[in-house]
């Protein structure tokens, strides 16, 4: 009895210390507005990015620094998060498993080869889900936060319109990365002589030849700073008007540009490369296609065979495509008119729609493919190559007006939204 007494006393001591150790691994690392950011989330972001940089031979920033960059990255998803679930933005599995295909679509692999990708590269298919559920919410916070701030008068479009007709057919493209240097007060605004002197401090280490993508991984406080301020292949119009002015002056391949003051902070620029972009006349392809959803009483085999021996029927000349769009697709805005899509960029098909329209002959009808949509037979009409018209010139300036406005918004309010925050770190 006492042997007993003494294993059990053992196991719940044992229990007890791997219940701490528990508790200790997921302790709350940051208190954000109504949620929490745990210690295991801030470890497990700062070994992905730390796996991400090795994987590309990069160097590692100190653990402190990163671990600034991380949380930072942290409590802006939290309060996102917080944000979407105050407005009630729920994603469902079913819009997350259609999301997925999409990605997998993009990579020309199947969602097993995708899952399988994932699995291998050590993370899990739950936890790849979820990252992928919280891409989608925050966006969807930022695009309904960020696009009512945005306005766009008709002279500005008509000046950039007039702009782009200036450049002509070649435009320049910038490989842009980005730096912001931000310092605040106690009371949560900017430090303007601090963040000035920390933005020249990083401009002189840049001139001693650091690495650019590593300092905006250790220093930087934009929202990019974990890509390493990577910005993309950008044209000048496409940039904010404070980054346009300054790399027009200085547009030269590893040119680092800055300070830039703004209202958040001081920016600085470089130039990772140049390259000159044509712009190409336009295709557009004229289809045709019924479309035929599954159902409860329709399974995908049914639906299938239906559209089978409806492009049998038009192959044999008993039945006009126009006559069974009319009669049973059911994408009611083209089977009004016989099925008929009308001219249009296949780029604006969803992935399996446009590689049919794209690879089809004229006059060739497919075979029963799938989409997210449901089942469809098409047939290619016509292929046209457009010039770029005043209407598609006027369709492009808004595009690019929007862009940068939106990134300036963007960063703006996450910054607002960061500022009107309660944070409070736990030792």
């Amino acid at each position: 009895m006492n042997l007993l007494k003494v294993c059990f006393t053992s196991l719940v001591l044992a229990l007890m210390l791997g219940q701490a150790s528990a508790k200790e691994l997921d302790r709350i690392a940051i208190v954000v507005d109504s949620g929490v950011v745990l210690e295991s989330e801030v470890q497990a972001l700062m070994s992905q990015v730390k796996t991400n940089l090795e994987q590309e031979g990069r160097a590692l920033p100190s653990d402190e620094a990163l671990r600034v960059q991380v949380t930072e990255r942290l409590i802006t998803e939290a309060l996102q998060l917080q944000l979407a679930e105050r407005m009630g933005f729920v994603i469902s599995d079913a819009q997350l498993d259609h999301a997925i295909r999409g990605i997998a679509g993009e990579n020309n692999v199947t969602l097993e080869q995708l899952r399988n990708q994932i699995e291998r590269s050590g993370d899990s298919w739950r936890s790849y889900r979820e990252s992928i559920r919280k891409q989608i919410i925050t966006s969807e916070v930022q695009r309904v936060s960020v696009q009512r701030r945005i306005y766009m008068s008709p002279q500005e479009v008509s000046m950039l319109v007039e702009l782009i007709k200036e450049q002509g057919g070649d435009q320049t493209e910038y490989n842009m990365g980005h730096i912001l240097a931000r310092i605040q007060t106690p009371d949560g605004s900017l430090d303007v002589e601090a963040s000035q002197a920390q933005a020249e401090q990083i401009i002189a280490e840049l001139n001693r030849g650091g690495n650019f993508r590593d300092l905006s991984i250790s220093a930087s406080s934009a929202s990019n700073a974990l890509e390493g301020g990577d910005m993309g292949w950008l044209t000048l119009s496409g940039m904010p008007t404070l980054f346009a002015s300054a790399v027009e002056s200085n547009p030269t391949k590893g040119a680092i540009i800055g300070p830039l003051r703004s209202g958040i902070g001081f920016h600085i620029l470089t130039v990772h490369d140049v390259r000159g972009q044509t712009q190409a006349q336009i295709e557009e392809v004229r289809s045709r296609h019924i479309l035929m959803r599954p159902s409860v009483i329709l399974s995908e085999a049914k639906v299938q065979e239906q559209l089978e021996t409806m492009r049998q029927q038009i192959l044999d000349g008993t039945a006009t495509f126009a006559e069974l769009a009319e009669e049973h697709s059911a994408d009611p805005g083209s089977a009004r008119n016989g099925g008929d899509l009308g001219f249009a960029e296949s780029s604006l098909y969803v992935p399996a729609f446009k590689h049919m329209v794209d690879t089809l002959e004229i006059g060739t009808i497919s075979e029963p493919f799938r989409t997210e949509h449901g089942w469809h037979i098409v047939e290619v009409l016509e292929r046209r190559t457009q010039d770029v018209t005043e209407k598609r010139l006027e369709e492009r300036a808004r595009q690019i007006l929007f862009s940068r406005k939106y990134q300036e918004e963007l960063d703006i309010w996450l910054q607002e939204l960061r500022d009107s925050a309660y944070i409070e770190f736990k030792e």
